[in-house]
């Protein structure tokens, strides 16, 4: 399983490989090999094995919890990532379905020698009969020895994974050993032995002498609990084991006058002395980890099954910080030129904007005009030149020297189908447009007009242009995309205003009590918001785009109506944060660009202000995309970064200025393809445009 090269985990793993979302990453590449061993551990051919914040196991659902995998890539030891990530899922498998403590049973007489009260017909579970005959101390050193053997039987069929976790033991084990009390090292010693990961003679040198003495003793006691195939034979060997330690004085004894409180403090400190010993090298599983952690974890399984097979409220209200986990892991990873990386979202626009779609309409007819913004004929004089364009698409069938002098009466007889046939690219798939617009919250914040008022138009402007884009690009048949970027909770096409609030104040509360500090970075996402897909018609997303616009363009009315009715409103609390990362966002939609292999391909980048990231990163990527084949336009709304970042430029401080400039950048890239293409006739109509097209985003 393990490759020549070894490194050490600690070592080859930088800071935010760690994280819970890498981490995560890494099981799911391993999870349909763990949900069929875990089918085959069960014999269950239905059984379920998903990622969830509390560990739990029901007949046909286990539930692992990624702080353990998280926790195993802390350690120190010669294994890779990808062999942490199995060995760990694996190991949490095989406890969490063989840990069945449930069978109520009478406390043995043999458990209790010298209290033969104890012992009792009543039956019990196991736990309360192993800490009613042996105290803390043995249900400790029952917790480690199920343990180890829980590894050696599950696992034993796996030699690749029980080498990641031998490596994973001896690695530790020195540095526990020399922190231990004398009790401690013989309860570590018992649960490696037990798992067959160390041997004896070597463990007798590294102990105590009196630990080593006791190891001698314990040997046949360690050897059934590697045969045993029931719990209770190995709470019986765990009380065997706290005699074997109390007979060498590895123990503390009471004294003949000792109250009770003394005596539960020294029956706590032997316990703690086992646990933490133990607890310094084993992969710490919670339903193996104390009594309260089995409890919690059968807790968790049945609130999950809910009462008479019904789904409990807990499960029908999902996990959220989980979900939220889940979500950032799975989302790709952007590669910038500078060699930094960052996770990007990729999501639809949420759906339910297309409810306030009428709104948008006549607002949007309104507002272009009042800006004198055209919303017909868009495409201008550039229509005729695509018309030709495409006419230079098809080629004659005949025009090789074939044609027969007899042509007209054979089509005439209808012998011949057609006279043209197309190329094999189609014309209209030479041409890629993108359109990527800032959607942080800064875009609604209250800008000056030209009269002195101020109003939040630079969303709302940024949206009427892509609406305008998107009739140019639908008139000249090109294909085209519009998204929004933004950094804040991302937001699940599905989602209503309540839906949205709810789910990310659950999944905040829930990473903070798991994650600390990590809560805020795996909340506030970098998101890519896909308004109008390439491979999606322009009519399904005309709705939605109207009712972007009318939200952005009434951000008041739109908040007031999404309190009033929150499950019927669009998630308007979306548009959080002020804070962006340009550069991910570019290099995606570059990237989607490219992969519709068109010939001509026009990006614009809309912002108000400087990247949370970098501009020297932002105009690197900026420029290996232009390197690539793709035109790229920087516009600005009232900030001069475009200018540090993009080649290709403009800064607008009035709304009519921005859609004339995002509409007027397109058309003259359009144009300049077409020269490139060969099609002069457009020289003849650049002397005819308007003023404001006078000053050319793109250079011939």
């Amino acid at each position: 399983m393990r490759s020549r090269e070894r490194s050490v985990l600690a070592d080859i793993l930088p800071p935010e490989e760690r994280a819970i979302e890498a981490v995560v990453a890494r099981y799911q590449r391993v999870a349909p090999a763990v949900t069929r061993f875990a089918r085959s551990l069960a014999g269950n051919d239905t059984l379920r094995v998903r990622l969830g914040a509390e560990a739990s196991a029901g007949r046909d659902d286990v539930v692992l919890d990624p702080g353990v995998f998280q926790a195993a890539y802390a350690r120190s030891a010669p294994v890779t990532p990808e062999e942490v990530a199995l060995a760990s899922a694996l190991h949490e498998v095989v406890h969490l379905i063989s840990s069945d403590f449930e069978d109520p049973r009478p406390i043995p007489a043999s458990w209790v020698p010298n209290n033969p009260g104890e012992a009792s017909e009543t039956p019990v579970d196991l736990l309360e009969a192993i800490a009613t005959a042996g105290g803390p101390a043995a249900e400790a050193l029952f917790f480690a020895l199920e343990d180890a053997r829980q590894e050696f039987s599950g696992m034993g069929a796996y030699r690749g994974a029980r080498s990641v976790l031998a490596d994973l033991y001896n690695a530790a084990t020195p540095a526990a050993l020399g922190s231990a009390k004398p009790l401690g090292q013989f309860a570590l010693a018992c649960f490696l032995l037990a798992g067959r990961y160390e041997d004896r003679d070597t463990l007798e040198r590294r102990t105590a002498p009196h630990v080593a003495g006791a190891l001698a003793d314990a040997s046949p006691f360690l050897e059934e609990a590697v045969r045993a195939e029931d719990p209770w034979e190995v709470g019986h060997l765990a009380l065997q084991l706290l005699a074997v330690a109390r007979l060498h004085g590895l123990v503390t004894e009471g004294t003949p006058d000792e109250s009770p409180g003394q005596k539960r403090n020294r029956q706590e400190a032997d316990s703690s002395a086992v646990a933490d010993a133990v607890d310094r090298v084993r992969m710490i599983s919670p339903v193996l980890r104390d009594a309260d952690g089995y409890d919690s974890t059968k807790r968790a399984a049945e609130a999950r099954a809910g009462a008479q097979g019904r789904k409990a409220p807990a499960d029908l209200a999902g996990d959220a910080s989980t979900d939220q986990i889940l979500r950032v892991s799975q989302s790709p990873t952007v590669y910038l030129p500078t060699g930094q990386t960052g996770k990007l979202i990729i999501s639809a626009m949420p759906d339910r904007f297309r409810d306030f779609g009428h709104l948008g309409r006549e607002a949007l007819m309104a507002t272009a005009r009042e800006w004198g913004v055209a919303q017909r004929h868009v495409s201008g004089e550039l229509h005729p030149l695509f018309v030709a364009n495409q006419r230079r698409g098809l080629r004659s069938g005949f025009d090789n020297g074939d044609l027969s002098p007899h042509s007209a009466l054979l089509i005439g007889a209808g012998l011949y189908q057609r006279m043209y046939e197309r190329r094999d690219l189609p014309t209209r798939r030479a041409y890629a447009v993108s359109l990527l617009v800032d959607g942080s919250a800064s875009m609604l914040q209250p800008r000056r007009l030209h009269n002195g008022f101020r109003t939040p138009w630079g969303l709302s402007a940024a949206t009427l242009g892509a609406w305008t884009l998107a009739h140019l690009c639908n008139e000249l048949q090109v294909d085209f995309e519009v998204a929004l970027f933004n950094r804040s909770f991302a937001a699940s096409p599905g989602d209503t205003e309540r839906a949205y609030t709810e789910r990310r104040h659950r999944a905040l509360a829930g990473l903070r009590k798991s994650q600390g500090t990590a809560a805020e970075r795996l909340t506030s996402t970098v998101n890519h918001y896909l308004v109008k897909a390439f491979d999606e018609s322009w009519r399904r997303a005309e709705d939605v785009l109207a009712g972007l616009f009318w939200t952005t363009a009434r951000p008041a009315e739109a908040a007031s109506r999404a309190r009033r009715a929150p499950d019927q409103s669009p998630p308007v609390s979306m548009f959080e944060k002020a804070a962006n990362v340009d550069e991910f966002n570019l290099a995606h939609a570059a990237e989607r660009m490219l992969q519709r292999r068109s010939q001509v391909r026009v990006l614009v980048v809309l912002a108000d202000g400087m990247t949370r990231g970098s501009v020297e990163a932002l105009a690197a990527t900026a420029h290996s995309i232009e390197r690539g084949g793709t035109t790229v336009l920087g516009i600005g709304i009232g900030d001069a970064t475009v200018q540090a970042a993009y080649s290709r430029n403009q800064v607008v401080e009035q709304p009519d200025a921005l859609t004339r400039a995002m509409v007027e950048g397109v058309r003259s890239a359009l144009r300049r393809s077409l020269a490139l293409w060969g099609v002069d006739t457009w020289w003849s109509l650049a002397s005819r445009q308007s003023p404001h097209e006078s000053k050319e985003l793109i250079s011939a």
